[in-house]
């Protein structure tokens, strides 16, 4: 399990010894402060002060705040948040979006190739693009390729859409083995589920319009690394690459981060029950009948907690990722279902409080167009079995008015 140390200049209420939820509500408080919740400030700009000298200026703690590309005080304050959150002695970084601190993390790395499988179809763009950048191809080989002097390890777990896990011990040993970096996305696993760092990331990667987020209404990215001195060389590519995080959406992060620990494991126990009750459909035979869903319209779940390899309970030791995908028998069910569906709602993205469901063929072309990916929120789970037991029912109903 994660620890959650803290650097002894911060607000004394927040010990050596304090949990998770504690780091979330008060590693970023400041005894000088009279307000409890944090004041939105938009500022993009600061009054220069006589006594303050502008050379002595530290983005990691500022004592001033300069130009918001550079620092601003709910920026800093979240920053500080999400890097104890990630363990001792973790620096984080916010961007813009997910997809701009992966191209931040291409020119941080300057990969010669990058081994990667799979995974969010964003992030193998966002690559492509900053090899036209650098002039150069940066050639993609997959994960169980030999790696070389170089090479950079692209490793999304668990992996978008299944919600499967990867074995980051595995590639961690195989990427430094040849002087190489891991570079770990775990955005459908955020603490308090995984650690990377524990298993030899070297850069840990979240799109924090998920579950950082967690409201469906800021666009963000989060780099988190292991010594101050790598976080400045990120500041430094972030202030003129120009993909700040904005002011506004940096005290949305912050408002959200405080109720992480609670919405996730709950999030993470909904959905690891509605898999395994989608997977019991899924052995029902053609012709039977399971809680209410006829046998032959779930094909296949993919979900973390299906898996029997060992090293995935060590990785997610506190829960499974709340999105996972279903694959339907049928494609005009799959490409139906969503829209029986009143609780889901059928939209992109995942990590809200509200559950979405995708058809994902329709986001990522190359995806099975039977394959489902949902995104489980915070309502009941019997309330979500009832609503996807119906839409399910509907569409098994209308495949045999069909055949008829």
């Amino acid at each position: 399990m994660l620890k959650y140390p803290v650097a002894l200049d911060l607000f004394a209420a927040v010990t050596m010894s304090s949990g998770l939820g504690t780091v979330l509500l008060h590693s970023d408080d400041d005894p000088t402060r009279a307000e409890v919740a944090p004041s939105i400030s938009v500022t993009t700009t600061f009054r220069h002060s006589k006594d303050v000298d502008l050379k002595d200026f530290d983005p990691i703690k500022p004592h001033h705040h300069v130009y918001s590309r550079y620092t601003q005080d709910v920026t800093t304050r979240v920053e500080r948040v999400l890097g104890q959150l990630h363990g001792e002695g973790k620096h984080a970084l916010t961007f813009s979006s997910g997809l701009s601190a992966v191209f931040t993390a291409m020119v941080h790395t300057a990969p010669k190739r990058v081994c990667v499988s799979g995974g969010y179809f964003g992030s193998h763009a966002s690559i492509a693009v900053y090899g036209k950048a650098a002039q150069r191809t940066v050639p993609l080989v997959p994960l169980d390729a030999k790696f070389e002097p170089g090479d950079v390890c692209w490793l999304e777990t668990p992996v978008n859409p299944t919600g499967e896990a990867r074995d980051i011990q595995h590639y961690a040993d195989k990427i430094h083995a040849v002087g190489g970096k891991l570079c770990v996305d775990a955005t459908f696993a955020p603490p308090p589920l995984s650690d990377p760092f524990k298993f030899g990331a070297d850069i840990v990667l979240h799109s924090g319009t998920k579950y950082f987020g967690g409201h469906s209404d800021l666009l963000c990215g989060v780099l988190v690394v292991k010594s101050p001195a790598e976080w400045k060389e990120l500041w430094d590519i972030r202030v003129y690459l120009g993909n700040t995080m904005g002011s506004f959406e940096s005290w949305l992060l912050l408002r959200s981060l405080r109720t992480l620990h609670v919405r996730v494991p709950q999030q993470s126990k909904t959905a690891t029950a509605l898999a395994q009750w989608l997977y019991k459909h899924s052995q029902t035979p053609r012709g039977e009948t399971w809680d209410g869903v006829p046998g032959g319209v779930v094909h296949s779940v993919q979900h973390a907690s299906l898996q029997t390899e060992k090293f995935v309970k060590e990785q997610l030791p506190n829960g499974f990722p709340p999105t996972f995908s279903v694959m339907l028998h049928d494609i005009a069910a799959a490409d139906e279902v969503a829209f029986h569906l009143h609780i889901f709602t059928p939209a992109t993205s995942l990590g809200g409080v509200e559950s979405l469901i995708e058809q994902r063929f329709k986001a990522d072309g190359i995806t099975d167009r039977r394959l489902l990916r949902i995104s489980v929120g915070l309502e009941e789970l019997e309330d979500l079995k009832g609503d996807l037991r119906q839409a399910l029912r509907k569409v098994a109903d209308k495949k045999a008015v069909t055949k008829l």
